[in-house]
């Protein structure tokens, strides 16, 4: 007789509900390669802010003002669309306010609600990271590592996961 810790059992029933390994280590190499390009991502932005002497705002807050563009958002509807994390949003807005990137104004309906919307010198800084998009795509594409129908068919994977993903949690809570 074997005796079995529940652990054991529970890896067990893990295991077998497991897709073949060949397609669970490429799933697993997806998830890391997402999470260490948003990372790249973020050095990219902030190597772009040093050789520019920008200082005064970091490669998140950047990301903030080219997601939110010319709308009028709450940190609500950023959390919401999947943008940021809680606390992050709300710190990150006021260091975006306080530098001058951001306009804010309560809600004349709801008074906790603060509605956001990018300033002169945000539009400014929305542009440039915009225009470092550019640059990277552009030379991503001469060096043969873009091209249209592969961004199209990584861009649909991706949004199948994030639907599948969004649709799990939705289910949780």
């Amino acid at each position: 007789m074997t005796f079995q810790t529940p652990m054991t059992t529970v890896r067990d029933e893990a295991e077998r509900d497991c897709p073949p390994p060949v397609l669970l280590a490429g799933y697993l190499d997806s998830l890391s390669l997402i999470e260490r390009l948003h990372r790249l991502l973020l050095d990219v932005i902030k190597d772009e802010f040093e050789r520019t002497a920008v200082l005064d705002i970091n490669p998140v807050q950047a990301l903030l003002l080219f997601n939110i563009g010319e709308n009028e958002v709450t940190a609500g509807e950023l959390k919401s669309r999947g943008y940021y994390q809680g606390s992050n949003v709300s710190y990150n807005l006021k260091k975006l306010v306080e530098a001058g990137y951001m306009h804010h104004q309560r809600s004349e309906v709801d008074r906790r609600s603060v509605r956001v919307r990018l300033t002169s010198k945000g539009r400014r800084m929305r542009d440039a990271v915009a225009e470092l998009f550019c640059r990277q795509a552009r030379g991503m594409e001469a060096r043969g590592a873009l091209d249209l129908a592969r961004i199209e068919e990584m861009n649909r994977t991706l949004r199948r996961m994030e639907h599948t993903w969004s649709e799990q949690i939705r289910y949780i809570y």
